[in-house]
């Protein structure tokens, strides 16, 4: 009580700490004065030099490199496109060469008849009601159903056609490999007479049934680019109305047919011989990235980037980067009749500058301010249109000039800011030294006041110094002489208090230890009580756990249901991680139709394999209802799952696929990990399952993301259904088992039974994560056609 008293008393005028406050304090008054002022004025110094060095050509210098930047980018994409553009014109100057001169057209087709008949020499395909040559030849020529007769043959006058086109068997192979980069070069025929005529070869009309249903009953000009040739034919009456002076025409970006890419295509119209009509067309298609390419790779300072955009201000390239910090929102464009195209407008932006932003003139550099984490951030952009060209996006060719823009923070473009921060440098020392300086003399008045008061206070410590020894060799009574009313003194009376305090529990020591060594034998029986009552719940849980996982084995196929199907050989194999694992497989049949269904459930442990079981009785309640439309068994699926899931508050969710077999067809439906398929003949496909369905549980009603896919699968086919457990399994050294490996232990063990390529790749893969520990469930089946 003494001790808080003393504390709190208020300094008095005449004590030590009152003194001590008056010289120390002095001495820091002092020294806050002469460094602060020093500060202060090296400070204004440095603002003047900082402000005159920045604002001395540092504008002028930034501007101009970002204009020869923006010109020297510009000038790569506009050689990019006066390069395929050359190509594009000097195939179209071959074949309109074979147009305007008849008699050469003749002798050249029937020349390549001869000497490469299957250049023009085409099959019918009577399910698809189609014809085209076969593989083998530099190019594929298709011919639609509406210019065959009668007999399925092309009619005479698109046989001429035919000839006339193969040409290009000539031309393409040398345009496709020197000059710029292009996927494809092509021709196609006057609106009388379609055919399409690709180099190199590709299953052209095949692909164009899967992709674009109702093609082969439709005129290929209005199905595919309803206006462009329309457009072509008033430039053939009247050359004054092409919107540039210029026959080629591109195409807005648009995914391809044949190879899924973003691509652009050329065209450049083939006029008739009298120049009065439209004869077709010579193209080519190169893909966006070529284009972006070049934009990407734009680096201006530390974080400048470039974007390239049309005049409605679609971005068609930039890089993630510029994306973000634009506010840039993807969004795939299915309305058109026959291409699909790319939406990333500047107009959709989040940030209001960048939707404001003008693309129909170059108004030299702007200045933007841009949000980036709730701040706003200086931007210089500069816009630099492309030449002119003429475009079709869906209707009537219109005039288009793409703008390449430049962008790159202010921040980072101010390289004057290096000599203001020399002075700063510089001035940053001046201030240290001074600072030292004044600290140095302020320590000198404190050492000087210290040394003066230490005589006073000396003799009081070395009393309190006397006494302490005494204390340390057990003298209790010990007591030191209070002779003035300072801190010193305080700190005498309270040696005092305490020389009584250890007196008084040296004197009682026995009789706490017992009293403590009683409360310690309480808790202890305590802490006994609470260990016996935390096994037994230890042994309840183990008990659960080990019913719950023989619950869920038991619901496994039998190994006698697999062998029940006499087309195809099954084999299957589960660990789990825990004693509860959350992967799920399944074999259902139900008369001729068997489905075969693979899951993994997040995480694992007792609620996935809680949900697990949940997955299995509802798709075996399925089957048995007879529901055998892919699609809505998915969907029914999910519903009464999602039902459980919201009911039980199970946070989780699972990937789950389904192969339907009825003996003739497999269909795959669902997203899971990929589905690895190993041909008789040795040829290995990934089948990828991510565009085929959502996870199941997250949403009430999924139908709208369920599709399917037909596999071939003929005799000798090997399929392989497997959790992420098997490919994202580790080895001591952290690498994955990874699918690939997969692939290649599938097609070493393609050739044995379906039960040996499960045994063959878990060996192989146990010997892979060796001494590591599985932190996934393991699930793998083959399927094997006999």
């Amino acid at each position: 009580m003494m001790d808080e008293r003393s504390s709190k008393r208020p300094a008095r005028l005449g004590s030590f700490r009152a003194k001590f406050i008056l010289v120390v304090g002095g001495a820091v008054l002092f020294d806050l004065l002469v460094s602060g002022g020093l500060a202060l004025w090296n400070v204004q110094r440095l603002s003047r030099d900082a402000t005159l060095e920045v604002g001395q050509g540092l504008q002028a210098a930034s501007q101009d490199y970002i204009r020869t930047y923006a010109d020297s980018t510009a000038a790569q994409v506009s050689l990019l496109l006066r390069q395929v553009h050359n190509d594009v014109s000097t195939l179209a100057g071959v074949l309109q060469a074979q147009i305007d001169d008849p008699e050469r057209n003749s002798v050249v087709g029937a020349a390549i008849a001869r000497t490469s008949p299957g250049s023009v020499s085409l099959t019918y395909d009577q399910k698809a009601n189609w014809s085209q040559n076969a593989p083998g030849s530099v190019s594929v020529v298709s011919v639609w159903s509406y210019l065959l007769g009668e007999d399925h043959n092309p009619r005479p006058d698109v046989q001429t056609d035919i000839q006339t086109s193969a040409v290009l068997d000539l031309v393409a192979p040398s345009l496709l490999q020197h000059g710029a980069s292009k996927l494809q070069m092509y021709y196609i025929g006057s609106k009388e007479r379609p055919i399409f005529r690709t180099a190199p070869y590709t299953d052209q009309a095949q692909t164009f049934d899967r992709l674009y249903p109702g093609h082969n009953e439709a005129n290929f000009w209005d199905f595919f680019f309803p206006g462009l040739y329309e457009s072509w034919q008033g430039w053939a009456k009247d050359m004054k109305t092409r919107p540039v002076a210029d026959d080629i025409t591109q195409t807005a970006p648009y995914t391809d047919a044949i190879t899924g890419k973003l691509i652009v295509s050329f065209f450049q119209p083939l006029w008739t011989a009298d120049r009065k009509d439209v004869a077709g067309t010579a193209g080519a298609d190169i893909t966006l990235d070529q284009l972006a390419q070049t934009v990407e790779n734009v680096k201006v300072a530390q974080s400048g980037f470039g974007f390239l955009a049309m005049s409605d201000g679609n971005v068609v390239a930039i890089n993630s980067t510029g994306e973000k910090t634009l506010g840039l929102r993807s969004a795939s464009d299915a309305s058109g009749s026959g291409v699909t195209g790319l939406e990333r407008s500047l107009k959709g932006s989040s940030q209001p500058a960048i939707a404001k932003l003008a693309l129909d003139r170059e108004l030299g550099i702007q200045h933007l301010l841009l949000q980036q984490e709730g701040n706003e951030v200086p931007y210089i952009v500069i816009v630099k249109k492309l030449p002119a060209t003429n475009l079709w996006s869906s209707g009537p060719v219109r005039q288009e000039a793409m703008s390449l823009g430049v962008v790159v923070p202010e921040r980072e473009i101010q390289a004057s800011l290096y000599a203001a921060q020399a002075k700063i440098s510089e001035a940053t020392n001046r201030i240290v030294i001074y600072q030292i300086l004044a600290i140095l003399m302020s320590l000198l008045i404190v050492a000087i006041a210290v040394i003066a008061a230490s005589k006073r206070i000396t003799s009081g410590i070395s009393a309190l110094a006397d006494a302490a020894k005494r204390i340390q060799a057990k003298d209790y009574s010990v007591r030191v002489a209070i002779t003035s009313k300072d801190e010193v003194g305080e700190a005498g009376e309270a040696f005092n208090r305490m020389a009584e305090q250890i007196s008084y529990h040296t004197e009682n020591l026995e009789q706490l230890v017992e009293e403590r060594t009683a409360q310690i034998e309480d808790a202890k029986e305590e802490i006994s009580t609470l260990n016996a009552q935390l096994q037994r719940e230890n042994r309840r849980l183990g008990t659960e756990l080990a019913v719950a996982e023989r619950i869920q084995l038991m619901v496994l196929p039998l190994h006698q249901e697999l062998e029940e199907f006499q087309a195809l050989e099954i084999a299957a194999y589960m660990r789990p991680a825990e004693e509860v694992g959350g992967d799920y497989y399944d074999v259902l049949k139900s008369g001729n139709r068997l489905k075969i269904g693979i899951g993994d459930v997040t995480g694992h442990g007792l609620e996935s394999g809680v949900l697990m079981l949940m997955v299995q009785s509802v798709a075996r309640a399925l089957q048995e209802a007879g529901n055998t439309d892919a699609v809505k068994f998915l969907t029914d699926l999910n519903s009464a799952l999602f039902k459980n899931i919201v009911r039980t508050k199970i946070d989780k969710h699972l990937t789950l696929a389904f192969l339907d077999y009825d003996g003739k067809e497999m269909i795959l439906s669902g997203q899971h990990e990929e589905v690895v398929v190993v041909r008789a003949n040795g040829e290995v496909e990934r089948i990828d399952t991510m565009d085929l369905g959502i996870p199941i549980g997250l949403e009430a009603d999924i139908s709208a993301f369920i599709k399917t896919r037909e596999i071939s699968f003929e005799t000798g086919d090997l399929i392989l259904l497997h959790t992420d457990g098997v490919t994202e399994a580790e080895n001591d050294a952290g690498e994955l088992f990874g699918i690939e490996r997969l692939c290649r232990e599938a097609l070493r063990l393609k050739d044995q039974s379906a039960e040996k390529v499960v045994a063959g790749i878990i060996a192989t893969l146990m010997l892979f994560i060796g001494s590591q520990k599985i932190y996934d469930d393991i699930t793998l089946l083959a399927v094997r056609h006999r």
